[in-house]
């Protein structure tokens, strides 16, 4: 018996190889084609016919059930086949199939499996075909490009006539543009992320297709030339579309063809290799992945400007309203269905001045929701008039800084700018930063995304809605003068990425010549110009240096001179840093430059910082908050009396009273005590940790954190004067309030455990080398940071103090505490800041190996192994 079903089954396995040998062979030669003279829609048409001669000739061996159709759907339907994209078929049925039927169509499925293909299969009859299409705007587009196959052609007659009587282009295309809002709500409404997707995200693939289809269902045509015709596009524009399609086409096909599966993302371990791919070489300071991903940005860039155009130019086509009339605004404007638009077809070629003041106009005009797609494509068509006369016109500068100046509409006008070309061109120096990768680890957006990011930041500060968000940001730029500067400052802040320089100072070069061209009064050009250049240095003075320390707040004091100054560079930094990437920002960091701000603007208003003065009201303040706790007069005495002057100075008065509370009566208590709570300030738990000292227990320490997955954002490392480690902590958790709440008991009984047990330092001993967390993200491989230290003497010279610089990973932390524990060295407090996933790390250290050469260079060596 099973010699005989062996010898049955032996031809049809040998015929679906055969078939798969085929294919493949054909493919191979397709793909040979392809890579002689790169024309993606040969590529994809005859990858299509490859699998419809397949699929032909596996009926043979499959046949389908009696009477019903094989058809091709989706994009193998349009005729279009990826490398590696799934085939989407649909088996056309007269009723819903029986037994006999489900086993023929269960057996073809299995063998185009067999031979190598991915199928996406549905089996419906026509009219479960057009339910479901009334249900779904995606499966009803995939219908609508159903392309016959095999079967009965009269069944495919009858669906292709229940699927155009039951299309309602209006309803259609309204449908269509909900489904094109919720994808690019998904990509964040921008083709500018770091890593976008080539199909899905806006200015991409996906749009072409969506407007090809929205045409096609409103009657107007399949391709760019149809439309053109019908004209929504003049033939220019077609032309453009046209390229971009094939362009976009090609940079799917190389994805598939690079990685051997379905991938349309422009992920950062592919684009050094698709940039080679294109025989794009270095230039300059710019690496071959930035040029693609730069080419990649103006192409998406392009798409999504003509895509407005013409999705506004369907809408007034389905949508008409002949009746209503438009309404004069001025000699050169008038509002049409409530959107700018021009008298004359050629305005901005007579007057190009019109080109900026059409956007003013938007800015005064409150009822305007938009601009016609009329005026869109005039502005498109005329930014070449955009010129060195231009930009020297005294008119147009003052133009320019008037929409800086306007009340509203300052954000949405100057990304219309941006869509349409008009900024780049403006601002020279913006051009050279449209699309520009930011090769770094914090930054989610190009670098022109991240300008404009940043000004919406600024006027958000202004917006009562926002106060809530924060209050203090509000507060200052509500009795801040002249808040354009700011807005200024942001457009040149990072102006001068990727010219290999300190970008601040060639960003301030820029901001000094705008100011010199746009006539800016002395006082607002010195301020736009110290913005550019020190738009880095709050953030940095807060991050890396003690503010405890009063030399540090008279310095940065001195930096910034006045409270204007100092306001503005605050304002800027806050909106600076929101506008990196969500991972950057967190509470902690923000009471930092918070702390920093309010400190100097004492200093600044001749308050000198006196160390006696705020070590004696911060101990006032903490006395006055256990006296409320219930405690006696005396009974901090015991505890404070170990404490030296710089625990005080660390820390705020409600820290010293909570941890008083906890310890007053444990002053020489032998076994660990931890405590914790959610942390006063923003997210995270604070942690304070007493025990009595030993060389290791930072290392052990961090070692528990890791292993609890606790991200550590500050330490304060103190060793009482009889030999106790008082330690505090600011760490981030994962989950909400109330899961992080449940942690604190956890945190405090296994930590105790942890010191209270003799060598429980985790896996590894003091000497051993420290393993690794999970691999490294994609963007720290590439965007790889230098591992760097810094080791210098502090200014007292009683210390030193050790920067550290590196991209973050599980158990970093932890491999420098136990490269502190090998050299013997001692810390007295630490620094530690998470910027996305880059570390800026600063220690103050002492040890005897720091006083030797030999052993302080085999110290840094240590550190840089441990680093990598």
């Amino acid at each position: 018996m099973s010699m005989s079903t062996a010898t049955l089954a032996s031809p049809g396995l040998n015929e679906l190889q055969g078939l798969r040998n085929t294919m493949r062979a054909a493919r191979e030669r397709a793909i040979a084609t392809y890579r002689e003279n790169l024309r993606a829609d040969g590529l994809l048409t005859e990858l299509r016919r490859i699998v419809d001669r397949t699929l032909v000739a596996l009926l043979e061996r499959h046949p389908l059930p009696e009477g019903a159709t094989l058809a091709a759907v989706g994009g193998y339907g349009r005729g279009e086949l990826y490398p590696y994209s799934d085939v989407d078929v649909l088996v056309l049925l007269h009723q819903p199939p029986g037994a006999e039927d489900e086993a023929r169509i269960g057996a073809l499925i299995t063998a185009l499996w067999d031979i190598g293909l991915e199928p996406g299969h549905s089996v419906r009859t026509v009219d479960e075909c057009m339910a479901e299409a009334a249900r779904d705007i995606t499966v009803e587009t995939a219908l609508l490009e159903a392309r016959y196959l095999a079967g009965s052609r009269t069944l495919m007659r009858q669906f292709e006539t229940a699927m155009r009587g039951r299309l309602d282009k209006r309803a259609f295309f309204h449908d269509k543009q909900l489904e094109m809002q919720q994808r690019h709500t998904k990509y964040n409404y921008t083709p500018y992320a770091l890593e976008p997707n080539c199909k899905e995200s806006p200015g991409g693939l996906r749009d072409l297709q969506v407007i090809l289809w929205m045409a096609r269902a409103a009657g107007f045509g399949k391709t760019w030339a149809q439309v053109a015709r019908a004209g929504l596009l003049t033939a220019d524009e077609a032309r453009h579309l046209r390229r971009a399609e094939q362009a976009f086409k090609r940079l799917r096909i190389e994805l598939h063809l690079l990685t051997g599966r379905r991938e349309d993302r422009l992920v950062f371990d592919i684009q050094p290799a698709m940039a080679k791919v294109y025989g794009i070489e270095a230039g300059g300071a710019r690496r071959p992945s930035e040029m693609l991903m730069q080419r990649y940005y103006w192409a998406a860039k392009l798409v999504t400007q003509l895509n407005t155009i013409l999705v506004q130019n369907l809408e007034e086509r389905l949508f008409a309203r002949p009746g209503e009339e438009a309404q004069p605004i001025d000699e050169d404007f008038r509002s049409l269905h409530e959107r700018l638009d021009m008298y004359r077809d050629d305005a901005f070629e007579r007057n190009p001045t019109l080109l900026l003041r059409a956007f003013l106009v938007m800015q005064q005009q409150p009822s305007l929701k938009g601009m016609s797609a009329r005026m869109l494509r005039a502005i498109w068509h005329a930014r070449r008039r955009i010129d060195a006369q231009f930009r020297r016109n005294p008119v147009n500068r003052h133009l320019f800084l008037s929409i800086l100046q306007q009340q509203r509409g300052i954000v949405h006008e100057l990304r219309r700018m941006n869509e349409l070309s008009i900024l780049p061109r403006y601002l020279l120096p913006f051009r050279r930063i449209v699309g520009q990768m930011q090769h770094d680890l914090f930054h989610a957006y190009t670098v022109d995304q991240h300008i404009l990011m940043v000004v919406r930041n600024l006027r958000r500060f202004t917006m009562p809605e926002h106060a809530h968000e924060y209050p203090l940001c509000s507060q200052l730029i509500a009795n801040f003068d002249g808040h354009w500067i700011l807005y200024a400052a942001a457009l040149f802040h990072d102006i001068a990425k990727g010219r290999g320089g300190d970008h601040s100072e060639l960003g301030a070069v820029e901001a000094r010549k705008f100011a010199r061209e746009h006539g800016l009064a002395k006082d607002d050009a010195a301020l736009l110009e110290f913005l550019v250049r020190q738009h880095l240095t709050l953030s940095s003075v807060a991050q890396k240096k003690d503010l405890s320390d009063p030399q540090v707040i008279q310095e940065f004091a001195a930096l910034v001179g006045d409270t204007r100054h100092l306001t503005a560079l605050y304002l800027l930094t806050v909106a600076d840093i929101r506008g990196t990437s969500p991972k950057v920002w967190n509470a902690w960091k923000g009471k930092l430059l918070e702390d920093l701000f309010v400190k100097t603007r004492r200093a600044l208003g001749g308050e000198i910082p006196d160390s006696k003065a705020i070590l004696e009201n911060r101990k006032e303040e903490a006395l006055g908050a256990l006296r409320l706790a219930g405690l006696t007069e005396d009974a901090h005495e015991a505890l404070w009396k170990q404490l030296d002057v710089a625990y005080f100075l660390r820390h705020e008065a409600p820290e010293i009273a909570w941890q008083t509370r906890h310890l007053y009566n444990k002053v020489n208590s032998e076994a660990p005590i931890v405590r914790a709570r959610l942390a006063p300030i923003g997210e995270g738990l604070q942690i304070v940790v007493y025990v009595k000292d030993q060389p290791d227990l930072f290392a052990r320490i961090c070692g528990y954190f890791d292993e609890r997955h606790l991200s550590i954002q500050d330490a304060r490392i103190h060793t009482t004067r009889h030999g106790w480690a008082l330690d505090s902590f600011i760490v981030l958790a994962q989950g909400t309030p109330s899961e992080q709440r449940s942690l604190l008991s956890l945190v405090e009984h296994e930590l105790t455990q942890r010191l209270a047990t003799p060598n429980a330092a985790g896996p590894a001993s003091a000497g051993d080398a420290v393993p690794l967390g999970p691999r490294q993200s994609r963007q720290s491989r590439m965007f790889p940071i230098t591992p760097a230290i810094e080791l210098r003497p502090d200014e007292r010279g009683q210390s030193w103090i050790l920067s550290v610089t590196a991209s973050d990973r599980t158990g970093l932390l932890h491999a420098l505490a136990r490269t502190f524990v090998k050299h013997g060295i001692n810390l007295k407090t630490a620094k530690v800041m998470t910027l996305g996933e880059r570390v800026e790390d600063t220690f103050l250290i002492d040890g005897d190996a720091l006083n030797n050469a030999r052993s302080q260079i085999q110290f840094e060596q240590d550190l840089l192994e441990a680093l990598q």
